[in-house]
């Protein structure tokens, strides 16, 4: 069975919109994978990272509010988000895709 990944605690339908993006179906897909692996496929789509976004994967995923995350816990989680982001850049088609779109190059 198949669960749509806004079911999840914290994650809406804007989140579930670049999962689905990154081939990312359904909250078990998402589950499996874990926070790390999904945000950088999420990442490799060319969505601009956000550290709040990432750890309030994190925190969904452990089935924590968003905001429960605090001192070393969070400062953990900062230095995987920037090793994240660092590995896991778009590829160049996907940025340049991105960009035309943010100019209204290409149609909808």
């Amino acid at each position: 069975m198949s669960t749509p990944v806004s079911t999840i605690r914290n994650l809406g339908p804007a989140f579930e919109a670049s999962c689905t993006a990154a081939g990312i179906k359904d909250a078990e897909t998402l589950r499996a994978l874990g926070p790390d692996a999904a945000y950088a496929k999420i990442l490799t789509t060319g969505t601009k990272p956000h550290f709040i976004g990432y750890y309030v994967l994190v925190m969904a995923l452990q089935g924590r509010p968003w905001n429960d995350c605090k001192g070393d816990e969070k400062a953990a989680l900062r230095k995987r988000f920037d090793t994240l982001k660092a590995a896991n850049k778009p590829s160049a088609q996907n940025a340049l895709d991105q960009l035309l779109d943010e100019i209204g190059v290409r149609k909808p």
